[in-house]
């Protein structure tokens, strides 16, 4: 094996205009796929982080179809107060969670006493959702969160309705709504802020106190809609959810059926579809990577072979066997590969140094000033890396296999 690859590195150096332009097509390939899978990384942890950080939590925690009924906003599928206990008793024995955060989420009409309309409402305990959600009052248009989200007998405005309705900061809103028993009952709030629309353009999703929620809908007990959490690290995510649904899982209902269900993120909105369009993204500049350095390295080892058919047949003259000749180019396509990558992934680690130290800023929708900090983890270098050579290896198999098995008078007639 040494002396193949002494003979292989002689033969590259010979050659060195060939192997300098191949190896550097093959840099720039992995340069390139490093780097946008570094930056593409950022963007949707980016996207990400402002959905789950904003609105949702990483994951929710409901009654057993509830999910299936959500644009309703059912009170009849609310958790009872021993669902509850069972609940932020099992969520306070995880490590991994960082907060969280119950809601009761339903629909009402809001007006201005001039006007009226529908409005989504989550009921909130200002103190747990400001930890489960820590970027919901940087979504304020106007107005203040002061030490808490959202205070008693207040309300955050959708951005959306405020307009229509032409209500601003301090203003006297009614909210009246239907409870579990189909009693109407109404309640005077005060616009604390405006909320800039988080569900999207056509967003409509205001924020109460939980305790004004349930002296707007009469409840006597203390009932939940769902359960938003918060994790220290995304990372932890199928570990909890796993052990979520193990927990949670043992409970049945009166049928016998499940009481729970547990959602991520990525189920419960649509932009999770940025997500997997990023991914898609990536695995096709995988592929054309893979292109890249497979028509490079063959077309580079086909030359060889051409070039070197008197070479090649003088060493099948002298007795070397095929099997060598052929590790021969076979080790060439290797130290290509090797090489090529080496410096690509040297080249990606001071890029993102760069990048990290002079970070790229832009603006997404409302939200301003975005800072795209740009990283790479060891598996993906190692990843790339291993495919790059992979391939470059696979490439330089057939003009290989054609050399070793050239007959040596033949080649040695070869102009």
């Amino acid at each position: 094996m040494n002396k193949i690859f002494h003979i292989a590195s002689r033969n590259l150096i010979r050659y060195h205009r060939r192997t300098t332009l191949t190896a550097l097509l093959i840099t720039i390939g992995v340069l390139a796929v490093l780097l946008f899978i570094a930056l593409a990384g950022s963007f949707k942890q980016l996207m990400v982080g402002q959905i789950t950080d904003s609105m949702l939590g990483h994951l929710q925690i409901h009654k057993k179809g509830y999910v299936e009924s959500i644009d309703n906003l059912p009170l009849n599928m609310m958790m009872s107060p021993q669902m509850v206990e069972k609940v932020e008793a099992i969520l306070g024995d995880i490590p991994a969670v960082e907060a969280y955060s119950p809601r009761i989420k339903f629909g009402a009409m809001f007006s201005n006493f001039n006007e009226t309309t529908n409005i989504r409402l989550n009921a909130v305990t200002p103190e747990k959702e400001a930890a489960t959600a820590p970027q919901l009052s940087g979504r304020l248009v106007s107005g203040e969160a002061e030490d808490h989200l959202v205070t008693k007998g207040s309300i955050l405005v959708p951005e959306l309705i405020a307009r229509g309705m032409k209500v601003k900061v301090g203003d006297t809103v009614v909210l009246v709504a239907t409870n579990q028993d189909g009693a109407v009952n109404g309640q005077q709030f005060i616009v604390q802020g405006i909320l800039e629309g988080i569900s999207g353009p056509g967003g409509r999703d205001g924020y109460i106190h939980i305790e004004d929620a349930r002296s707007l809908l009469r409840m006597d007990s203390q009932l939940v809609s769902e359960y938003a959490v918060r994790l220290k690290k995304m990372s932890a995510l199928p570990k909890v959810m796993s052990l979520l649904k193990k927990e949670l899982g043992q409970l049945k209902n009166k049928k016998g059926k499940p009481a729970f269900e547990i959602h991520d993120w990525n189920k419960l909105t649509p932009f999770s579809n940025i997500a997997k369009m990023i991914n898609l993204m990536t695995l096709f500049i995988k592929i054309m990577l893979v292109a890249i350095v497979l028509v490079s390295v063959m077309n580079v080892m086909i030359m060889a072979v051409y070039e070197r058919i008197r070479e090649i047949g003088t060493l099948s003259a002298i007795g070397t066997p095929p099997r060598r000749i052929l590790g021969m180019f076979l080790m060439e396509g290797f130290l290509l590969g090797l090489f090529g990558t080496l410096i690509g992934a040297s080249l990606s680690y001071v890029c993102i140094a760069l990048l990290r130290k002079f970070p790229v800023h832009f603006d997404f929708g409302r939200q301003t000033d975005l800072v795209l900090i740009p990283e790479i983890a060891y598996g993906d270098i190692m990843f790339i890396g291993v495919l790059v050579t992979l391939i470059a290896v696979l490439a330089s198999f057939w003009p290989a296999w054609k050399a070793s098995r050239m007959d040596p008078i033949n080649a040695l007639r070869s102009v």
